[in-house]
């Protein structure tokens, strides 16, 4: 077996080498990336918040749901006698 033996400097070269080509190969090499990248982000951001207020509204219509029958099984038994 021989030792391969990488200078820091080519280490960094082939790093960047394969950087840039991981960037090409989604479209983010132009001018344009950084915004992309962003509205992406932003993009993601108001899908967590969209699931996030989803969940707490499905979690509250069960909550009122739960209540207006126990508040309706109340009144009938009260209104039954």
């Amino acid at each position: 077996m021989s030792n391969l033996k990488i200078s820091p400097e080519e280490l960094e070269e082939m790093l960047d080498r394969s950087a840039k080509r991981a960037l090409e190969s989604i479209g983010l090499t132009d001018e344009n990336a950084a915004r992309d990248i962003m509205e992406m982000r932003s993009l993601l951001d108001a899908w967590r918040d969209t699931r996030k207020s989803i969940w707490n509204t499905t979690v509250k219509i069960l909550t009122v749901a739960t209540l207006t029958f126990i508040a309706g099984a109340v009144w009938m038994s009260f209104n039954g006698e």
